[in-house]
C-alpha cells in the first residue's frame, strides 16, 4: 500500500515535468523564431519597425470591413498627398490639445499642423537620397537630416533617439527594402496657420 502511494506521486510529479517541458519548448518557439528572423540587418530592422508603432504613424489608415486598418499598399509613405485637409477644428480651452486626420497622418496641436514623412525609399519625395548617417542624425538630434528644422509632435525622437547604433542601422536596411512610394508629404503647418486653408 505504501509503495503505491509512493508511485502515484512519483508519476504524477513525471507527468507534470512532461507537460512543463513540452509548454517551455513550445513557448521558446517564438522567441527562437524571432532569433532566426532577425538574423541580418534588415530582418532585425523589419521586426524594430513592427513592433516599435513606425506603421501606426507612417502607414496611411484606410476604411476596411472592420473599421480603419493600415493601408499596406502605401505602407510607411506618410501623409497622402493627395488628402486635402480642410482648417483644424476649433479646440475648447480645456484638456484637449491634439486633433488627428482620418488618416492618423496629420495632426494638429500647439506646434501646428505636422505631417508623417514618406519613408519608403522613393529618391524624390522618401528617403532614397538619404544616408543612414542623415538618418541616425534625424534620430539622435530630433532634426532634419540632423541639422534642419525640427521633428514635430507625434514623433517620439525621445524614445527613439535611445535606438543603439545597430538598431539605427538595422531600420534604415530594412527601409531601404520596402516599395518605394512616390508621395510629397506637405511641410509642416505654422502655429499661425492651423486654421487656415491650404
Amino acid at each position: 500500500m505504501n509503495s503505491d502511494r509512493l508511485q502515484l506521486p512519483i508519476a504524477a510529479s513525471t507527468a507534470v515535468l512532461a507537460v512543463a517541458c513540452a509548454v517551455g519548448l513550445v513557448a521558446a518557439q517564438p522567441a527562437q523564431a524571432q532569433q532566426k528572423a532577425a538574423s541580418t540587418p534588415a530582418e532585425r530592422g523589419k521586426y524594430l519597425v513592427a513592433t516599435s508603432g513606425c506603421h501606426d504613424c507612417h502607414t496611411p489608415l484606410k476604411m476596411g470591413p472592420n473599421g480603419p486598418e493600415p493601408d499596406m499598399g502605401r505602407q510607411l509613405s506618410g501623409h497622402p498627398q493627395g488628402v486635402q485637409l480642410p482648417p483644424v477644428p476649433a479646440l475648447p480651452p480645456g484638456p484637449w490639445m491634439v486633433v488627428s486626420s482620418a488618416t492618423n497622418t496629420a495632426w494638429a496641436g500647439p506646434w501646428g499642423v505636422s505631417f508623417s514623412a514618406n519613408l519608403t525609399p522613393d529618391a524624390e519625395s522618401g528617403l532614397g537620397r538619404w544616408t543612414e548617417h542623415d538618418f541616425r542624425q534625424t534620430l539622435r538630434t530630433g532634426r532634419h537630416m540632423g541639422l534642419g528644422r525640427p521633428v514635430l509632435p507625434p514623433m517620439p525622437i525621445p524614445a527613439y533617439s535611445q535606438f543603439s547604433d545597430p538598431d539605427i542601422a538595422a531600420i534604415y536596411a530594412y527601409l531601404r527594402t520596402v516599395p518605394a512610394v512616390k508621395n510629397h508629404v506637405p511641410q509642416p503647418w505654422a502655429p499661425a496657420a492651423r486654421t487656415a486653408t491650404k
